[in-house]
């Protein structure tokens, strides 16, 4: 039987958690801001729509306004955050603080994405985006290092499904490949927009040998996730979620795997999923419920990620959190899920490889040690009392 003692070994402390090295996978630049950044931002563009100017209080209004069940007010959200993100400064300075804010929370590796397409009404080019926010990532390694955090960040370059603009986004992608960009992926409303409407762009990045994930089964379903690997060949599936609807939990607990499921998992197609998100989309309805703890038990390629910051109020530590909570995970759990991260990054294999072996492990096995020489010293206390 285990004992109490050993059960409060084997779980981490919210430091622990935040001192672990992380991997993030899927993390949108215009959904991470500070809201004291979006104040600031506002007020040097003349931006008068922010529906507050406190940042206390604008922090709170995106999470309500996210966690409100209503669409068009999660839509809006983002609306004020690319609204001030208009110019090169604004794009260098949300770009360090967010490489800043994920190294503090022990991210060491991040793939965070933006539409370069949402960034043009100040007369910027879709190249001096690019440029700035490239700037912006460096800037936020340099500051990172220099307060004792190491970080590295590549930049997925995303299309809007809605537009038309895919293949002009691709080649940007392609020609930044190694300035910075590590890949590429289309979001937006996954009903009524398929990613076969974006074929070109992705068999333009097959034939350059690119990496791209695909938005796809976050709230659509199956569907959408089998045009996503069948049609267009994702490396990775953004959320993927939606996966468990293609698998089916017997009343005797035994679990019987669809076609399509089967194929995932037999695959280690990458799972890009975002428990918080999850819940104010209405994927699950608690952590407790949410569809990452069977996958890990099934042993998917199941990573864990903040998607938006900003209106989840979250980070990558809260969310190993909210799963330590709900699953009782240790820290042998959230390496998995941080190897199977590192292991799915868009970056060259030998470079994975380093960071997992030099990197991730490492700090793990070290987090783990302490509690070997807590728990001596608390034992050499407990006997020195008793005698």
């Amino acid at each position: 039987m285990t004992s109490q003692t050993d059960r409060i070994g084997t779980t981490p402390s919210s430091d622990q958690i935040r001192r672990a090295p992380k991997v993030l996978l899927h993390d949108h630049l215009d959904g991470g801001l500070r809201p004291g950044t979006v104040v600031d931002l506002a007020r040097a563009a003349g931006y008068s729509q922010l529906p507050e100017t406190d940042p206390e209080k604008l922090g709170i209004w995106f999470r309500e306004a996210a966690d409100s069940g209503s669409l068009e007010r999660y839509l809006e959200t983002f609306s004020h955050t690319v609204g001030v993100m208009q110019t090169r400064e604004a794009l260098v300075r949300v770009a360090a603080e967010c490489a800043e804010d994920l190294a503090a929370d022990g991210v060491v590796y991040a793939e965070v994405r933006y539409a370069p397409e949402q960034h043009l009404e100040g007369g910027l080019t879709l190249e001096q985006v690019v440029e700035a926010v490239n700037e912006g990532f460096r800037e936020g390694e340099r500051t990172a290092r220099g307060n004792g955090h190491r970080i590295r960040v590549g930049a997925l370059l995303t299309a809007m499904r809605h537009a038309a603009r895919s293949l002009e986004i691709a080649e940007l992608a392609n020609r930044y490949r190694d300035l910075g960009v590590v890949g590429f992926d289309i979001a937006g409303a996954e009903a009524g927009f398929p990613p076969t409407r974006h074929l070109d762009a992705f068999e333009y990045l097959k034939r350059e040998n690119n990496h791209f994930t695909i938005h796809a089964g976050e709230a659509f379903g199956l569907p959408s996730i089998w045009q996503a690997l069948q049609w267009c060949g994702a490396d990775r599936l953004g959320h993927g979620v939606r996966i468990i609807d293609d698998i089916e939990v017997k009343d005797d607990g035994s679990v019987r795997l669809g076609r399509l499921a089967s194929y995932v998992r037999d695959k280690r197609i990458p799972l890009e999923l975002c428990p918080s998100s999850n819940l104010q989309t209405g994927a699950a309805a608690s952590y407790a419920e949410h569809p990452i703890g069977l996958l890990r038990r099934l042993h998917f390629r199941a990573t864990v990620n903040t998607d938006n910051r900003l209106m989840s109020h979250t980070s990558m530590s809260r969310e190993f959190e909210h799963l330590v909570e709900a699953f009782g995970y240790t820290l042998d759990d959230l390496q998995w899920f941080s190897v199977n991260a590192m292991k799915s990054a868009f970056i060259p294999f030998d470079e994975r490889l380093a960071m997992i072996n030099d990197v991730v492990k490492p700090g793990y096995a070290e987090l783990k040690s302490e509690w070997l020489f807590q728990q001596t010293a608390s034992t050499s206390d407990s006997a020195a009392t008793e005698a």
